[in-house]
């Protein structure tokens, strides 16, 4: 059981069976390869942590604050909260509260904007992986000038940027534990990862009293996006054991939790147990990557507005079959880990991929994409732009037009 610092202990809660799970049985083959990891990041958990933003900022060094955030956490009161306790450490504040779903380099643009004119020190995140994009999107050109264009990829960013605090409100992204702002085109909404270790927070304020507000609908669909996190990083081609190590834990925590959200969203332990689980699965893509299923996810989102974790559900369960062909061991391990099967089982990963669908279907969500209304006549035209989506190249099993056109078909 890991507890929280702050005055209500135990947010998060793991039964005995799920730890020996864990603990037993081991990641067997996989090996010894080379890894580098260099954590960038602070992690400070707990129910009611936000109150220590303004404390954790001054320690920054900071005098003039810019908070990122979407109008929609105003209402909600969490930004007033963040405005007060760094009001309480005698701090500037221009918030930028013009962050739509889906950042594009218009809304980074906006921001940018608003930075200039009020030569902010340090910047915060407040919100879901877009208001944390965002605010990353900003740092980049603050610091280091031109478009967003100039930094897709990894480590093209020449300057030092300004310390990040990112406070998550929902658990799905994993934002926070990532150096990359993934940011879309506003005319093709193709998705841009800009990545550099620079870009990383300083600091994750993470407090399960923040997620208590989301609608089902958000819960549902950030869920989906962090429960598919943990599955692909487990398997991706750049998997290591520090990668694992966080993938797995992700998933048990996860899996246990997801329906309890749905079902009792008051319930604060396993809304800690979800945003706890989403952070180590956003620690894992950042020492992992991710595979198909984000590579075929994006150009859904672009072309039929589907929202990003609608996608995913949709897409997963036909990915871990395709996948299961070389990796079908380490798919029954997960399964293992929450009683689907024993450890090894040859039927791990279609029990797994059965598991998947069922929790989207208990969630309300589709799981096909003619429910969507999704034209079959562009799947030639969505296999190729899935195929020049960067993920793709590290799913453990080769994907090409080909195949991924074919996965597209099983989805209807």
């Amino acid at each position: 059981m890991i507890q929280d610092r702050s005055r209500k202990e135990n947010i998060i809660v793991m039964d005995s069976q799920s730890s020996a799970n864990v603990n037993a049985q081991p990641i067997e083959g996989a090996s010894l390869s080379a890894f580098d990891y260099a954590p960038r990041t602070r992690i400070v958990f707990g129910a009611g942590s936000l109150n220590r933003l303004g404390e954790l900022a001054a320690e920054l060094g900071a005098k003039r604050v810019l908070l990122v955030t979407d109008k929609g956490l105003a209402a909600a009161g969490h930004e007033s909260r963040a405005v007060a306790s760094l009001e309480n450490a005698q701090l500037q504040i221009t918030t930028f509260d013009d962050v739509h779903p889906n950042p594009t380099t218009e809304d980074v643009d906006r921001g940018l904007s608003v930075a200039r004119n009020h030569q902010i020190d340090l910047i915060v995140g407040l919100g879901g992986g877009s208001s944390m994009d965002c605010a990353k999107g900003i740092n980049f050109l603050l610091t280091n000038g031109g478009q967003m264009q100039d930094y897709w990829g990894v480590g093209k960013a020449t300057k030092p940027m300004l310390p990040l605090i990112a406070v998550p409100t929902t658990a799905g992204t994993g934002s926070e534990a990532q150096s990359f702002a993934v940011i879309a085109h506003p005319e093709t909404h193709m998705k841009m990862a800009c990545g550099d270790k620079k870009a990383a927070c300083r600091i994750a304020i993470l407090d399960p009293e923040l997620t208590l507000t989301m609608p089902r609908s958000v819960t549902r669909v950030t869920g989906i996006d962090a429960l598919s996190h943990a599955l692909e990083t487990f398997v991706t081609k750049p998997r290591n054991e520090i990668s694992q190590l966080f993938s797995r834990r992700a998933w048990t925590l996860l899996a246990n939790s997801f329906p309890k959200v749905l079902d009792t969203p008051n319930d604060l332990n396993a809304r800690g147990n979800m945003q706890l689980g989403a952070h180590f699965a956003g620690a894992a893509i950042e020492n992992s990557m991710l595979g198909a299923t984000h590579a075929l996810a994006n150009p859904l989102s672009a072309h039929f507005n589907l929202t990003h974790g609608v996608a995913i559900g949709i897409m997963l369960p036909h990915v871990i079959r395709f996948n299961a062909e070389l990796v079908g061991d380490y798919y029954s391990l997960l399964a293992a880990d929450i009683g689907l099967c024993e450890p090894h089982d040859p039927a791990g990963a279609g029990l797994l991929a059965e598991h998947i669908q069922s929790l989207i279907a208990m969630a309300g969500a589709p799981t096909s994409l003619s429910e969507c209304k999704v034209d079959p006549n562009l799947v030639e035209q969505l296999a190729e732009e899935a195929s020049r989506q960067w993920t793709g190249n590290f799913n453990p099993r080769p994907v090409d037009q080909s195949s991924l056109r074919e996965l597209y078909e099983c989805a209807f």
